[in-house]
């Protein structure tokens, strides 16, 4: 071999053993921990470069050396060389020490942190949207829709959306929309009553699904304790089989909107409005509130039973007293007043 090409060959292979090196030590600095002592949180804005999350990254004391990481992850990191993936935008929290390709690879992969917002069972559709407009995580889009046309400004068909949301915990990025979030539990919601619907009891007096969610709804805001559900549930079945009002104080109340004060009296039991089971035979016209899934199955699968009756003991427990026949159930009232006085007076 010629001295001249010899020395060429040598000076070649000292720079790649050079470059090789500096590669290995570029990447030990981005395997080490980072700078950051505390955990911090961080929010990537919407259509941001990889050069600006860098930066925002360095000015939260996140990573050291940002052009350097640039740098590797273009030329010498095989799983983004080819072609970097987009930075998601979004809410993060980066752990203190956490290493610099760690957290690209949380900002590649979009593990931001997740919103949450629990719909409570028995709510109703204004309660739902209050807490939607009150979170702050939450674009609005439908805050100002009237509650006659929500379901449509959703994309469904037009109704009553009273009852239609499935009471849950939803979690969802920051920013994300109302109608989003209202969509997840129209779909949640639809999906329970349909699997709760096709493995119904037989010879239900119900037509259809949507009026087993009304029935839920009712069921749902009568159930003091869970254990009673199917028993309740099967009360009303009964009476609906009669031909019997419902006689459900919560179908009351809704009917009175803001004019309920906390209390029902006999003047309200006869005031008769569209929801008021005690002026009106069968079920309401729409639901009264959002039933949860152990309502709508109890209200599918109903304990048999041959009671008519129910009223609440009155001792605190949220259990009731169930009767088959109506002097049965006048004692069980009695009872029921008897104590409610005596706590009235206790106070």
């Amino acid at each position: 071999m010629k001295p001249k090409r010899a020395i060429v060959l040598t000076v070649v292979l000292l720079l790649g053993v050079a470059t090789l090196a500096g590669v290995l030590q570029l990447h030990q600095q981005m395997l080490a921990a980072g700078p950051a002592t505390t955990t911090q949180d961080l929010r990537i804005a919407p259509g941001s470069s990889l050069r600006a999350a860098l930066r925002g990254l360095q000015d939260h004391g996140l990573i050291r050396h940002p052009r350097l990481l640039e740098v590797w992850l273009r030329c010498c990191n095989e799983p983004t060389r080819q072609q970097l993936p987009d930075i998601h935008a979004g809410h993060y929290r980066i752990e203190a020490g956490q290493p610099a390709l760690a957290v690209l690879n949380q900002l590649f992969t979009g593990r931001v942190i997740l919103e949450q917002l629990t719909f409570v069972e028995g709510w109703n559709l204004q309660q739902v949207r209050k807490a939607l407009a009150q979170h702050p995580a939450i674009e609005h889009r439908s805050k100002d829709v009237p509650a006659t046309e929500l379901l449509q400004h959703l994309g469904y068909a037009a109704g009553s959306a009273e009852g239609r949301f499935a009471p849950d915990t939803y979690r969802f990025e920051e920013n994300s929309t109302d109608t989003q979030i209202l969509r997840m539990a129209y779909e949640a919601q639809q999906k329970r009553l349909k699997r709760a619907w096709e493995g119904r009891a037989a010879n239900l007096p119900l037509a259809t699904a949507d009026e087993a969610l009304t029935l839920a709804s009712i069921v749902e805001k009568e159930t003091g304790l869970a254990s009673e559900r199917a028993q309740i549930a099967g009360v009303f079945i009964n009476r609906l089989r009669k031909g019997m009002r419902l006689q459900s104080d919560p179908t009351v109340i809704y009917g009175l909107f803001d004019r309920y004060d906390g209390d029902i009296r006999k003047r309200d039991l006869i005031a008769d409005t569209p929801w008021n089971t005690y002026t009106r035979t069968g079920l309401p016209p729409t639901p009264i509130a959002m039933p949860g899934e152990a309502a709508i199955q109890a209200t599918l699968t109903p304990a048999v039973t041959d009671a008519l009756y129910f009223v609440a003991q009155g001792d605190g427990s949220g259990a009731h007293q169930f009767s088959a026949g109506i002097e049965q159930h006048n004692q069980a009232v009695a009872r029921y007043l008897q104590r409610l006085r005596q706590s009235k007076q206790a106070k």
